[in-house]
């Protein structure tokens, strides 16, 4: 599902329609706050976008899909700098970024809307390169560290951990893994 929001669209925070007026900027949020913001300039009716991923999370033993932001951190306004101005008012804003260029920034957004809309899968862990260093953030595994081995699927890889001048490998979940180096 796409996080999106039209500044005419009152029902529904998240939209399936880009907002088609004024500039783009791009809010850093602070920790966890893309959702919370999201949901702050919906009942403003201020247009934004917020492309949300699927992902697997595991909660003990067991595996949930959620919805993640595509690129954390981080939430696409469309509007007027005092807008922007609103946002950062929510305190859920860390940094303001302007966009130089409005129509790279507009077709880039696009894509990335259409993709979502078509159900592409997205890897969302392209920087679990081989031989980058990650620890396990949940489930069974927590706190171990390893370094990345291969990609078998979409979603899994292969975390080798040395022990003992060895190696074992793993399969496991790259929504499970943070990169420590």
């Amino acid at each position: 599902m796409t996080n999106l929001h039209h500044p005419a669209s009152t029902t529904e925070p998240f939209a399936p329609t880009l907002p088609d007026a004024g500039e783009w900027f791009v809010l850093h949020t602070r920790s966890r706050q893309e959702k919370a913001l999201a949901a702050d300039l919906a009942a403003r009716r201020v247009g934004h976008f917020l492309p949300l991923i699927k992902q697997m999370r595991q909660y003990g033993r067991r595996k949930m899909p959620v919805q993640m932001p595509m690129f954390p951190g981080y939430l696409f306004l469309r509007g007027s700098l005092e807008q922007v101005y609103e946002a950062d008012r929510t305190r859920r804003v860390s940094q303001i970024i302007r966009v130089s260029d409005q129509s790279q920034m507009d077709w880039e957004l696009r894509n990335i809307s259409q993709a979502l809309s078509r159900d592409v899968v997205f890897d969302p862990y392209p920087h679990l390169t081989r031989g980058r260093r990650v620890e396990v953030r949940s489930g069974p595994m927590r706190g171990i560290q390893g370094r990345v081995e291969d990609h078998v699927k979409p979603d899994r890889l292969l975390l080798q951990v040395e022990m003992l001048g060895r190696a074992m490998s793993v399969e496991i979940d790259g929504a499970l893994l943070d990169c420590i180096d």
